[in-house]
């Protein structure tokens, strides 16, 4: 696990706090910023697959 799959959960977990807190409060903004924060986790995760993947493949059987 890298530092980009890190990120990526923490993001996730951000960004569904502020969606939760956004559909509680009726704050459409602050709702679309939590689903635009689990959505860029979903991305930094994926970034972290493809980092694994690349030294997997970078090492020697």
């Amino acid at each position: 696990m890298d530092k980009e799959h890190i990120k990526g959960a923490a993001d996730k977990v951000s960004g569904a706090a502020k969606e939760a807190a956004g559909k509680v409060t009726g704050n459409e903004k602050l709702e679309a910023e939590g689903k635009f924060d689990k959505a860029k986790g979903e991305v930094r995760q994926g970034v972290g697959d493809v980092k694994d993947a690349i030294k997997k493949a970078d090492k020697p059987n």
